[in-house]
């Protein structure tokens, strides 16, 4: 009834989705899902349980190595809190756990029976396994029997997944699956089993499954999922909603003198209406944090461009987030933020490499919830391949010959068709926790109220869950992003100023001003845009050239039709066809002549 999920990385293999199929399907009322050193699962775990109607309950099985310290069950969100608490400190630290637990208040601590303290306290407890049962007999009358409950590990399904398992330990110890210790893999009983099997195990001794089920019918976690998760970034960004309605309403007017020298009715209607709309969408923080960071870009001289579909909003134009004027481009600020529409607006803030990390330390020093999201890696089918063909000590030339696919199953030795066979079998398990590109959660709880977290070398605390499980339980990320080409701006201004010291450079951000530059306007008509991000892929260049652009307006167009799928569909064939093409294109331009077929009138 303490059952592990895939997430007790290369020891595990059941999904926290399987898991709670399983539990129904074996008529368990309460089960634990106990990963070691981990809560990656506890997101997965807790929407899967409540939607099948299972009391959903977590705990850590703390482990330093293979030994099983205890284990750590919460009672409520609080102590999946506690016990997230505790977990994240020993992994930023590297500590090893120490063998007594400390007083964790809504928690439950289960000590495996021969390693208990001498004294208990109220909510400690000792398990016992089933293989236990015939000592217990004997020292029944020696034991604190009324503090003990049935212990039973549940990992594995079948035989198959315990030889799977002894591969993935043979991989994380990197070593011969011959040479594998037998204290390094899991006992062989850690099947799951009926509840009716459950019972018989523990026939002898039936006090310790009510015992058990007492203990676990006073635990549950709660987390709401999906169209009724409630946002659970930082709430407001000044302390106060209503001060921040009043800020964003303030920088709003503070920005209409840089980006509208004629301030029309249209612009106050349009700020008001996307105003009210994001103050009753609960997304005023939202606007205000990411407003602070790229201002806090803009004071030390970082260039950045925001992008996504907040680009739509002209609150976000007048907040300097982006350069990007939604009334000229005619984009409907309610395509990405309406009173209906579940999903936050999203921000994509590029910056240089070389300003990045100074801006991902603002943030966490700013806010001390931050965090940055993490990303599973799994196995993939070749790598795979190429561990488990040293597992079995395969030579490298016949590992290279099956990673690339280059053989006939049926004749292949035994050892050969076991690599083929388990490459399939744990390809897409997790295998390790990355981090994500980019994104950064600020919540309004500490990030330990959802799961345990770990130090990567970027230095800064990391979720177990991704991006996924994240937006599912209201939890929207800041994409902090890197764009190599930003960097070279400020090399470009540079130049600019040791070339006409006497001449100041224009305000990059100036982006009316560049849109009627002729010589601009020629670079792009002549596919002349290499170092431009999104508009120097040889194709897009070939494009540039056939529907001669050099407006604002062609480029998103023909950016649009350079995209994979609508291109393969035919669309841009077709609009060679109705694209007036100039005559002397093809013998001015040496790209066009080597790349570009006929021109088409």
């Amino acid at each position: 009834m303490f059952l592990k999920s895939h997430f007790s990385l290369r020891y595990g293999l059941v999904s926290p989705e399987e898991i709670v199929r399983w539990t129904k399907q074996e008529n368990y009322v309460l089960t634990v899902l106990c990963d070691i050193n981990s809560t990656s699962s506890t997101l997965d775990y807790v929407r899967e349980a409540q939607k099948s109607k299972l009391k959903p309950i977590i705990g850590i099985d703390i482990r330093n190595g293979m030994e099983c310290c205890y284990l750590i069950v919460a009672r409520n969100n609080r102590g999946l809190h506690e016990a997230n608490r505790f977990l994240s400190h020993h992994l930023h630290n590297g500590e090893p756990f120490p063998e007594i637990a400390p007083h964790l208040g809504n928690c439950l601590i289960i000590y495996p029976w021969g390693i208990e303290p001498m004294e208990l306290k109220e909510n400690e407890w000792i398990g016992v396994r089933s293989k236990q049962l015939s000592r217990l007999t004997v020292q029944k009358n020696k034991v604190p029997f009324q503090r003990m409950i049935a212990l039973e590990h549940m990992t594995f399904r079948n035989k198959k997944d315990f030889n799977a398992h002894r591969l993935l330990r043979a991989i994380d110890n990197n070593v011969l699956l011959s040479k594998l210790p037998k204290e390094e893999q899991a006992d062989e009983e850690e099947k799951f089993i009926p509840y009716t099997e459950l019972q018989e195990r523990f026939a002898a001794f039936p006090e310790l499954i009510e015992q058990t089920n007492h203990l676990l019918s006073l635990c549950s976690v709660h987390f709401e999922f999906g169209d009724n998760a409630i946002p659970q970034n930082l709430a407001t960004y000044t302390g106060s909603k209503s001060e921040d309605f009043e800020l964003l309403k303030q920088l709003c007017a503070d920005g209409l003198d840089y980006r509208y020298p004629v301030v029309t009715d249209e612009i106050i209607a349009r700020i008001e209406q996307e105003i009210e709309v994001i103050a009753e969408k609960d997304y005023l923080s939202y606007f205000l944090i990411t407003w602070d960071f790229t201002s806090y870009a803009r004071s030390k001289g970082y260039f950045y461009v925001g992008r996504g579909s907040g680009a739509n909003s002209i609150v976000a134009y007048l907040l300097r987030i982006t350069d990007v004027d939604p009334l000229e481009l005619d984009l409907y600020f309610e395509r990405f933020i309406n009173l209906y529409r579940k999903n936050p607006p999203d921000f994509d803030i590029d910056f240089s490499w070389k300003d990045r990390d100074d801006v991902t330390r603002y943030i966490f020093e700013r806010y001390p919830n931050a965090a940055l999201l993490c990303t599973y890696n799994t196995f993939q089918y070749s790598a795979s391949v190429r561990e488990l063909g040293k597992v079995f000590g395969l030579p490298k030339t016949e590992i290279d010959l099956l990673s690339k696919g280059k053989f006939n199953y049926n004749q292949l030795d035994q050892l050969s068709q076991l690599v083929i066979k388990y490459s399939k079998y744990i390809q897409g398990l997790p295998s390790h926790l990355s981090v994500h590109a980019g994104g950064i959660i600020i919540s309004e709880k500490p990030v330990t109220w959802y799961s345990g977290t770990f130090l990567p070398p970027k230095g800064y605390p990391t979720t177990q869950f991704s991006m996924m499980e994240a937006e599912d339980v209201g939890l929207y990320k800041f994409d902090i992003l890197s764009q190599r080409g930003l960097g070279k701006i400020h090399d470009a201004l540079d130049i600019i100023t040791y070339n006409q010291p006497e001449k100041p450079a224009h305000d990059i951000h100036d982006i009316s001003y560049f849109k009627k530059d002729e010589k601009i306007k020629e670079l792009l008509r002549s596919a002349r845009a290499m170092g431009c991000f999104y508009v120097e892929s040889p194709a897009m260049r070939m494009l540039m050239v056939k529907l001669q652009v050099d407006t604002y307006l062609g480029l998103v167009a023909a950016s649009s039709i350079i995209r994979p799928g609508v291109a393969q569909s035919g669309m841009m064939r077709s609009t060679f066809f109705v694209t007036a093409i100039p005559k002397n294109a093809k013998k001015h331009h040496p790209f066009f002549r080597r790349s570009c077929p006929t021109p088409m009138a």
